[in-house]
């Protein structure tokens, strides 16, 4: 079986869930649109789109809740129906958990995260400092904007990172006082023009680009990575963690380093 034909089957079961995202969905409905076991579906799903169909889904599912609190006068109450949860309850708490403010807050402050509450939730320094180092490039010919960089649990752009930093645009990146563990380094772009569309939850992100997962050991001085971004596609989870007050506008900030 070809690249091709597993990515086509990948890309129509996540054609499935955009159309389905209110459904209750299972692996076996997901598994049955691209045509292979439930087992199979879930391996090849992994590892096309970086996480599994659940993760997936349920990022789907965050980002059209973004969309429509910033587009729409919907109650929290309905958009929750909307996207598939039983439980306005748990709908706000999974919203806050991913993108980092609450559904009313997220629609009142139109999608971005306050300075003040970025810095407030960064995650205290660990005693050994180790960095991770690397740089940030664009193909040729693409519009290069400020950057995002953060080391995630998972694939998935959601809930704190462990650490961040964001640069004026494409180029070297260092995120200061790495714990150890097993993490994603998660990178996406913003064009300054593009600013207002990824405010509203939209399809605003201009690239993205990962490297991982990558284990850091204690004593163990990790290799430089490099992280080519490219223009979003369809296989690559939302970027769901509310954008940084000043992102896109030039600003430099970290995390942990930087």
């Amino acid at each position: 079986m070809t690249t091709t034909t597993i990515e086509h089957a990948v890309r129509r079961a996540i054609g499935y869930m955009h159309v389905n995202l209110g459904q209750d969905l299972t692996i076996d409905d997901m598994a049955r649109t691209a045509m292979f076991s439930k087992f199979h579906f879930t391996r090849i799903f992994r590892d096309v789109t970086g996480t599994s169909p659940g993760r997936f889904l349920s990022a789907l599912r965050i980002q059209e809740a973004k969309r429509l609190l910033v587009l729409t006068d919907f109650s929290v109450a309905d958009i929750s129906s909307q996207v598939g949860y039983c439980s306005v309850g748990t709908f706000s708490s999974r919203f806050k958990a991913c993108v980092g403010l609450s559904p009313s807050a997220y629609r009142q402050l139109g999608g971005v995260l306050p300075k003040a509450q970025a810095v407030a939730g960064r995650p205290a320094s660990v005693v050994r400092s180790l960095s991770l180092r690397g740089r940030v490039v664009l193909p040729p010919g693409e519009e290069p904007g400020a950057v995002f960089v953060g080391l995630f649990t998972s694939g998935v752009r959601q809930g704190w990172p462990v650490r961040w930093t964001m640069l004026d645009g494409p180029g070297s990146f260092e995120l200061r006082d790495v714990p150890d563990g097993t993490w994603h380094i998660l990178a996406h772009s913003v064009a300054p023009d593009h600013d207002s569309a990824a405010d509203s939850g939209s399809t605003g992100v201009l690239s993205v680009g990962r490297h991982g997962p990558v284990t850091v050991h204690p004593n163990a001085l990790p290799r430089p990575v490099e992280i080519e971004l490219r223009p979003q596609d369809l296989l690559d989870p939302p970027v769901l963690l509310a954008r940084f007050g000043g992102e896109g506008a030039g600003a430099r900030r970290a995390a942990g380093g930087a």
